[in-house]
């Protein structure tokens, strides 16, 4: 057997865990450690799972040491202030109305969040992190409610199709800056869509601020004028003057199956992803590495912007400089994102968890005796923060198997082998 022949052995037949462990083969049953391991390997549901389940019992205990209050209790609340609880038969009367108008809620934030963090994830796919998604979320908000307020003559259909399409553009046009940059200069796209999302929101700002020339000539106050009543979404479920669920619903859950087919039957969606496993390899393998960063930048931005412009012509119908400066939802598409492992069901199902959370920690929602309100806010951050904090938990399993097996590595060494080196 020649020297070379041990390596290449080794190459094609990498340790792993369970090999380092049970080094002789064989049969055996391996470890919990192990099998959570090759999960996470599998990118399976059990790592985002197991992320939500650990930052809400985190969140659990600084729910109890910081204000005494009991967190079953609190997250009981949390799940009847999202009107999750309207799924169930026995809830009943004026409990069932008042689920409705909750879970309507719920869903108008999922409908937000599912395409803010679609923004994330097709760039993700393709190697990019976009931060930007709540400047392209804002500028499809601010073009679709200067569309929706100005343009008052045209049919209802066309309307509403031309803001959210001319709304979704904006978002598109402002992201693809930031991948051009990139496939020009190499300029990081972290970078420059912080940069970017800071030029929306002084924009805005000026535009909606007093005297701005968006600003509503009717009222002092630095705000937009309303959106006519021709731009407005229709509602299928609930009260229009009481922020009913409108059909914006289901144009994100088109945007989910968009996702998927694009990604996954499409010659785009190939090369998108092969430039995320490889840019180098992808290059070499004959894929424009440029192209793909400037069309999953856009592509990106395309959703952000969609969203900004379904909330501004589903339920908010105006803009005020304060809603410019405290929206945050484009930063909560990153968690989203990251908890559903940058794929169309994964982003789905944690929108709806970020969605219900946002909503059941609303101070109009929680009671003082079970939580205080008033830090209410704080709470939904906490698990945010941690959500983002221990996605990261696969990639830090299989760092310390890695640690682990190199110890046991050397702690094998003969001691004359270590004298004679």
């Amino acid at each position: 057997m020649s020297e070379q022949e041990p390596e290449r052995r080794e190459l094609a037949e990498p340790d792993t865990p369970e090999r380092a462990e049970h080094p002789t083969g064989g049969d055996y049953a391996p470890s919990v450690a192990a099998r959570l391991a090759l999960f996470q390997r599998a990118g399976g549901i059990l790592t985002p799972l197991l992320t939500a389940v650990v930052a809400f019992f985190v969140g659990g205990l600084v729910v109890l040491v910081t204000t005494g209050k009991n967190p079953l209790r609190t997250y009981e609340a949390i799940f009847n202030g999202s009107g999750l609880n309207w799924l169930f038969p026995w809830v009943r009367g004026e409990e069932r109305f008042l689920a409705g108008l909750n879970l309507q809620q719920t869903l108008l934030l999922t409908t937000a969040l599912i395409l803010t963090g679609l923004a994330v994830a097709f760039a993700f796919r393709c190697g990019l992190f976009n931060i930007g998604g709540q400047g392209q979320y804002l500028a499809g908000a601010i073009v679709a409610v200067w569309v929706g307020g100005a343009l008052s003559g045209l049919p209802r259909v066309a309307h509403v199709v031309l803001a959210i399409v001319i709304g979704a553009l904006a978002g598109a046009v402002l992201a693809g800056i930031a991948g051009l940059l990139k496939a020009t200069v190499g300029a990081h796209e972290v970078i420059t869509t912080i940069m970017l999302n800071w030029i929306v929101v002084w924009i805005g700002t000026y535009a909606f601020g007093l005297g701005g020339p968006l600003q509503n000539e009717t009222l002092a106050v630095p705000i937009s004028e309303d959106v006519a009543e021709t731009a407005k979404l229709p509602v299928f479920w609930g009260d229009p003057l009481l922020q009913g669920l409108h059909v914006g619903l289901f144009v994100a859950l088109a945007a989910l199956v968009a996702f998927w087919i694009v990604l996954n039957r499409t010659t785009l969606g190939y090369e998108v992803r092969a430039v995320g496993f490889n840019p180098e390899a992808a290059r070499y393998g004959g894929i424009n590495v440029p192209r793909n960063y400037f069309l999953a930048m856009a592509i990106s931005g395309l959703f952000a912007g969609l969203a900004g412009a379904l909330d501004i012509l589903g339920w908010q119908f105006r803009l005020s400089v304060s809603d410019v400066q405290v929206s945050a939802l484009g930063f909560i598409g990153i968690a989203v994102a990251l908890l559903g492992r940058n794929t169309a069901i994964g982003v789905g199902l944690s929108a709806l968890l970020f969605g219900a959370l946002l909503n059941g920690t609303s101070t109009r929602n929680l009671d003082p005796e079970v939580f205080p309100p008033e830090l209410a806010s704080n709470l939904t951050l906490i698990i945010q923060g941690l959500v983002v904090l221990f996605v990261g938990a696969d990639v830090l399993v299989l760092y310390l198997w890695q640690l682990r097996r190199r110890l046991r590595g050397r702690s094998a060494v003969p001691p004359r082998a270590e004298a004679a080196t």
